[in-house]
């Protein structure tokens, strides 16, 4: 009725997912299933810019400056009438002077792989990858599912001109996902007995 394209999330995994679409505003309940909106906004808050307004039953000075310190930009408690979120809704993207950027983000429970800046992180700290560690990452996980094999990922990553074997290939994805399952993180990258590797959807 107002004209909003409207994404919806019943669960953490399904609303970081949604966080990478871009969007203009995010309003985000605390008592999410499982692990609680404050989570999320944790979660994604690095990545996005748009204001997030946090709608809850919980009321106490301490519970909104948790929302605040999580990264919120608003705390709207229940129970609320539509015309006043609608009204906060308006007025913050009214104001909203974020720098704005390209969507860019991948989100896969707790991983963030930021393709703007080649960086992958876990629960929000930085993997520490060497450049073609993340560009083998950014070629699976951009195409999620599809399996590649060592010769095809060398191809991709070293380019034809490349001064070794697609040997190096496995050395690499061995290193990444020890790097992955140290920073808590693991199974993104799925070997294909026989065939290669992929990054699971």
């Amino acid at each position: 009725m107002l004209g909003y394209l409207v994404f919806t999330a019943g669960n953490y995994d399904e609303a970081v997912e949604k966080a990478a679409h871009a969007p203009d505003i995010i309003l985000l309940d605390v008592n999410m299933p499982e692990r609680d909106g404050l989570s999320v906004c944790r979660a994604i808050r690095e990545f996005v810019r748009c204001p997030i307004i946090f709608l809850t039953a919980r009321i106490t000075d301490a519970d909104k400056i948790e929302g605040f310190a999580a990264g919120g930009d608003d705390y709207v408690t229940k129970p609320f009438s539509l015309d006043e979120l609608s009204a906060r809704v308006a007025a913050h993207l009214r104001r909203e002077e974020r720098p704005r950027r390209e969507a860019r983000v991948y989100f896969e429970g707790d991983v963030a792989v930021d393709y703007l800046e080649k960086a992958v992180y876990v629960r929000g700290k930085r993997v520490p990858l060497a450049k073609k560690e993340f560009e083998i990452v950014e070629l699976l996980s951009q195409n999620r599912g599809q399996v590649f094999d060592k010769e095809r990922i060398y191809e991709r990553v070293w380019g034809w001109d490349g001064e070794g074997s697609s040997s190096v290939v496995a050395e690499h994805i061995k290193r990444i996902r020890a790097k992955l399952s140290q920073a808590g993180a693991q199974g993104q990258i799925e070997t294909v007995w026989g065939v290669g590797y992929k990054w699971v959807k």
